[in-house]
């Protein structure tokens, strides 16, 4: 399994929940979301685990998506922005999460398009995956 490889590090408790709470949230989860509320004091979070919608177990806490809505992001460009979220989370990153899909945005950017982009369907991507050429082939035409 696609799991943190020190689960110790990735478990801290919650300290302020700014989205509904959801009764399965994992260890990286919950740890992805204390950690961007403690250091970007976001107005609106939003925390997806997408590793479902990829070729890895079930269960697997290596794939997310993140909606950030933060003052902080004031005056800073998408790529400062992106910086930003990946050095408060670089930990994660360089163990147990594999792909992490940002959208960081100002209040009033949120407020004039309250809404979070959706992934597109995962094509697998293993380079032992014999049907990848077909799923390439189906997803051009």
């Amino acid at each position: 399994a696609l799991r943190c490889l020190r689960p110790s590090t990735c478990t801290l408790a919650l300290t302020r929940q700014l989205t509904h709470h959801r009764p399965h949230m994992g260890p990286v989860e919950t740890t992805i979301q204390t950690k961007l509320t403690q250091a970007l004091k976001p107005e609106h979070l939003e925390v997806i685990n997408e590793s479902h919608m990829h070729a890895v177990p079930a269960g697997s806490e290596s794939h997310f998506r993140v909606l950030v809505v933060s003052p902080q992001f004031e005056g800073l460009s998408l790529l400062q922005r992106h910086r930003l979220v990946n050095e408060t989370l670089k930990e994660e990153l360089s163990t147990c999460v594999h792909a992490l899909a940002i959208q960081a945005k100002t209040p009033q950017q949120w407020s004039s398009n309250p809404s979070l982009a959706k992934s597109p369907p995962c094509m697998g991507g293993s380079k032992h995956d014999n049907t990848m050429a077909e799923k390439l082939k189906a997803g051009r035409d």
